[in-house]
């Protein structure tokens, strides 16, 4: 029973990991930190090719720190890892959180290395919220989901490369934050 609940836990796991390695929850009262407008913005303004390559590299940053920030968390089995709500937004980042609880529960934890080499895809500066599109190919031949006890890696968690997506989106604040990611495991590159 206990192997039936734990692959179960891996195949939800990597699902999550797909689009990224795990995703958490918000309060839902953010404090909104209006800041100074700088020549810089005034420039970004009025120049749409300047802002769209800072909104580009501001979503990727974001993708790589969530990226980095999932991955710790997962090794240490710490759904509440500070550093996840520093690039995530829900609804990701409480998929995420749930991920790494499940697999903390069955004992489990990920270990390795993942490979990423996102892309923007697209660019919406016109909405409100702005939002910026990735696509990546993961790689997780490298990173695995194995038991914390013995490091025997858990059956059915075995990677591959596969596409992905996800979302970034500038909050009030300034901040962009990835807020939606998918692993299409049945699309690999």
């Amino acid at each position: 029973m206990r192997g039936r609940q734990l692959r179960r836990a891996a195949i939800c796991l990597l699902a999550v990991v797909a689009a990224v390695p795990v995703t958490g929850c918000a309060s839902g009262r953010e404090a909104t930190v209006e800041r100074p407008t700088t020549a810089r913005d005034n420039a970004q303004l009025t120049d749409p090719d300047a802002a769209r390559r800072a909104a580009e590299k501001a979503a990727l940053d974001a993708y790589s720190g969530y990226l980095a920030a999932s991955r710790a968390a997962g090794v240490r089995s710490d759904p509440r890892a500070p550093e996840l709500s520093r690039f995530l937004a829900d609804p990701l980042l409480t998929r995420v959180q749930l991920s790494i609880r499940d697999a903390k529960e069955h004992g489990a934890m990920r270990t390795g290395t993942l490979k990423s080499d996102p892309t923007v895809t697209a660019v919406s500066l016109d909405v409100k919220p702005a939002t910026v599109e990735i696509q990546d190919c993961l790689d997780t031949t490298g990173y695995r989901l194995v038991y914390a006890k013995d490091k025997r890696p858990v059956p059915g968690s075995g990677g591959g490369r596969h596409l992905s997506t996800a979302t970034a989106t500038r909050y009030p604040d300034g901040r962009w934050l990835i807020n939606a990611g998918t692993t299409h495991r049945d699309q690999p590159c």
